[in-house]
């Protein structure tokens, strides 16, 4: 009986685990699907004007800022243009500060910033993209729970994964930055639409 009720339990788990898997993608998506457009948007006017998109990531997150840059300078599909992308280290003594300080050295007023930060508190991303804005590049960022300090920081663009599952939040941004990548070379179709605005600091 013992083993039963243990088994019924691990089952009842898999299962919500399961249907969140399901359901959250779907209500992010279908809230944040204007937003996504717009940031697309403002993204392929930023590239199409010759700007590069770095980002940076807390942690874990390292790791999915590193597949964002890849994600756009080695595309996938044949056919789509590389786009210029790097993605930045934290590889450094003063870890708060050295996401800032490479913004300073990398980036200008024409290129996007995006952030990856599963709880937005780290403060080396808080403060990379605060100087990110400052220059007036365009700011992305990608969180979950309640957005934290990021969803607080005026950002151009932020989307919040509204969890607090790790996992699920890390899920839901690999296939957000999956969709960016896609809508940004769909935007490329549509020359007339980039070239109503050349980026000057705004997020289009």
């Amino acid at each position: 009986m013992k083993d039963e009720g243990r088994q019924d339990r691990l089952r009842e788990l898999a299962r919500t685990r399961f249907q969140e898997s399901i359901d959250l993608p779907l209500l992010f998506f279908e809230r944040e699907a204007e937003q996504i457009s717009a940031a697309c948007l403002a993204m392929a006017r930023r590239f199409h004007a010759g700007g590069r998109l770095v980002a940076l990531g807390a942690g874990s997150a390292m790791t999915d800022a590193r597949h964002v840059a890849v994600e756009f300078v080695h595309p996938v599909i044949v056919g789509k243009r590389a786009l210029p992308a790097i993605a930045l280290s934290a590889d450094f003594a003063d870890r708060q500060a050295a996401f800032a300080r490479q913004i300073v050295l990398n980036t200008g007023p024409a290129d996007m910033v995006m952030g990856i930060d599963p709880f937005g508190e780290d403060p080396g991303v808080l403060a990379g993209l605060a100087e990110a804005a400052g220059q007036n590049s365009l700011t992305i960022g990608l969180t979950g729970g309640r957005g934290g300090g990021l969803a607080a920081a005026g950002l151009d663009f932020c989307f919040v994964v509204p969890t607090s599952e790790a996992t699920v939040i890390q899920e839901i941004h690999e296939t957000l930055y999956h969709i960016l990548w896609e809508l940004v070379h769909v935007f490329f179709e549509h020359r007339g639409l980039l070239e109503e605005e050349t980026p000057s600091g705004s997020a289009g």
